[in-house]
């Protein structure tokens, strides 16, 4: 077992949960954070991601990867790299695997139809729903609302990102209802699990992108990071053909990638003079990163991403049909309430904002295929290419 580093967040060190949970030893030898991990895996709102959009919208090929199969992905990335760093693993995965559980359906496309269904009454923000569904939605407990997870998971979720300068009202509601020191950096093993997420979500859109024929070899290679790798491969396999090698490819810039961060990382550890998780929380910068180099190449990759997949006009097609769904769905809950199942109408207040955050919070909850049926019911089939 790896010896945890003292800057990393040690279980014994937590400052514990939201609500005490006395006799909790009945249910075996666990950590705090090894619970929280637990909990995300046996969540109601961890299953949906498995039909919840991560590029492609309802995927017809069974191959593609959704919001669960990439949550998954990042979190065996962050867990190896926590490892090497000598920092928590179990935090590190349990909030790889809980950082996508706000989305709703439908990606950023539904995220855009409820930001600005809620326009008048707060916004939505997918990373401040992910702590609203994890401390006040989903209630598997009979003495309290949530899953009361540990600070240091919902301050991980909070802030991975870096510090909340400007929290929207539903962070602000879960902040005061558990302070989580929003204007400070995270733990090193949040800071973590956001640059996993950039490397798998970079590498294994390409893989999806090259799959659906949206991209093509040459057009990769046009990227700087992209070509070095693939050289790099051609000379380990000059006698593999080129589709066979395409995988390879994607290997190869994790691996890239993944170094770079843990190398830069240990780096930037060494020379800061952090000693404790408080220190890294006080220090104003975040420790870990990829180097400059990598940073500059990894945002060029991204722009290409940008301007050649997700904007593909198949892509742009599909997140206009799905703003059309979401957006139908909230005038047609707003105006009656009682479409809706019978636990979520009953609690459905007359009054703003209560009203309209209540049936945004019932479709954030919902996969794709169930907001396609709901809206196929209530509005007439609208199908997504």
């Amino acid at each position: 077992m790896t010896t945890l580093a003292s800057y990393a967040c040690h279980p014994a060190r937590s400052r514990g949960r939201l609500h005490a949970e006395p006799g909790g030893e009945l249910r075996g030898p666990r950590d705090i954070f090894q619970r929280d991990r637990d909990r995300i895996i046996h969540s109601i709102a961890f299953r949906r991601l498995r039909h919840k959009t991560q590029v492609f919208v309802s995927p017809d090929g069974d191959h593609f990867r959704v919001r669960l199969t990439h949550s998954l992905e990042v979190a065996q990335i962050g867990r190896t790299a926590a490892r090497t760093l000598c920092l928590n693993e179990d935090l590190t995965e349990a909030l790889c695997l809980a950082h996508d559980i706000g989305h709703p359906p439908f990606g950023h496309a539904g995220e855009d139809a409820l930001e600005a269904a809620l326009d008048d009454h707060g916004g939505f923000d997918h990373n401040a729903h992910t702590l609203r569904t994890l401390m006040l939605l989903e209630s598997p407990y009979p003495r309290f609302r949530g899953l009361n997870l540990s600070w240091e998971m919902l301050e991980g979720l909070a802030k991975h990102n870096g510090p909340v300068d400007r929290p929207g009202w539903a962070m602000r509601e879960v902040d005061a209802l558990f302070p989580l020191d929003l204007a400070s950096h995270a733990s090193l093993e949040a800071q973590l699990a956001a640059l996993s997420d950039d490397i798998a979500y970079d590498n294994h859109d390409i893989d999806d992108g090259l799959r659906a024929g949206l991209l093509t070899l040459d057009q990769l290679l046009s990227v700087p990071l992209v070509r070095r790798c693939w050289d790099r491969v051609r000379a380990r396999y000059p006698d593999v053909p080129e589709d066979r090698l395409l995988r390879e490819l994607v290997r190869e810039q994790i691996g890239v990638m993944a170094t770079d961060l843990i190398e830069t990382t240990r780096a930037n550890i060494a020379v800061s003079g952090v000693e404790t998780v408080e220190d890294v929380r006080s220090l104003g910068r975040p420790l870990v990163c990829f180097s400059p180099e990598l940073t500059a190449q990894e945002r060029e990759l991204k722009r290409f991403m940008y301007a050649t997949l997700y904007h593909h006009p198949t892509q742009l097609a599909a997140a206009d049909r799905a703003r059309v769904i979401v957006t139908d769905l909230f005038r047609a809950y707003h105006a009656r309430p009682e479409l809706m199942p019978a636990e979520w109408h009953g609690e459905c207040a007359l009054e703003e904002p209560q009203r309209s955050r209540h049936v945004a919070d019932f479709i954030a909850g919902m996969t794709d295929r169930y907001a396609e049926k709901r809206h196929a019911e209530i509005h007439g089939a609208l199908a997504i290419a």
